[in-house]
């Protein structure tokens, strides 16, 4: 099973999402994991590609600040930290074994769509922060779900969605370390049953 967490911006409450359905479902022993593009120096990577377009860092603290560190202490048994040079996709490859020798895995990312097809894949929207990345325009359309915070606004502040939100089931909430409601259900209707 795997769930991926995607969203329009930097910023947006990706993680406090990821870490509200690691929480939420934590009877799963969830490996969580969180791709970006940029470096974190203060990290040793657990593996490295010789070209450096990839490093792999397995989180080990649970007490952290760090966006891995609060999947731990949401209950995921496992949390790495995938950086991917630019938008080499080929490189996500690296995930395979993880994907295949883990039977729950949540990712936080929107670019693992170009490669994989999660089971369930939710956006987070937040309608206060205007930029919308052109990564997420690409993958809208494989929504199965959208995390709408504080949508006060119709139509929505971002050209050239709003067709593509009205075909998405959306979950509303102030802020995304909320679960909002129905939410729940909806995944538990996605995830394997006990």
């Amino acid at each position: 099973m795997i769930v991926a967490v995607g969203g329009h911006s930097r910023n947006v409450g990706k993680t406090s999402v990821a870490a509200g359905l690691i929480y939420a479902f934590r009877k799963y022993s969830w490996t969580a994991i969180k791709i970006s593009s940029h470096r974190h120096a203060s990290i040793s990577s657990l593996k490295k590609d010789n070209e450096e377009n990839f490093d792999i860092y397995e989180e080990s603290n649970r007490e952290g600040s760090s966006d891995t560190s609060r999947f731990l202490a949401a209950g995921a048994g496992r949390s790495l930290w995938l950086r991917i040079k630019d938008d080499r996709s080929d490189t996500a490859q690296q995930l395979l074994p993880i994907l295949q020798s883990c039977p729950f895995v949540l990712i936080e990312s929107n670019r693992i769509v170009r490669v994989i097809r999660p089971d369930l894949f939710i956006m987070v929207l937040r309608f206060d922060t205007i930029d919308f990345k052109d990564s997420a325009r690409t993958c809208l359309h494989q929504a199965d779900a959208v995390i709408a915070v504080n949508p006060d606004s119709s139509p929505p502040p971002w050209e050239g969605i709003s067709e593509t939100l009205s075909k998405i089931p959306q979950f509303i909430t102030a802020d995304p370390r909320v679960m909002p409601a129905g939410l729940i259900d909806f995944v538990q209707s996605r995830l394997p049953d006990d």
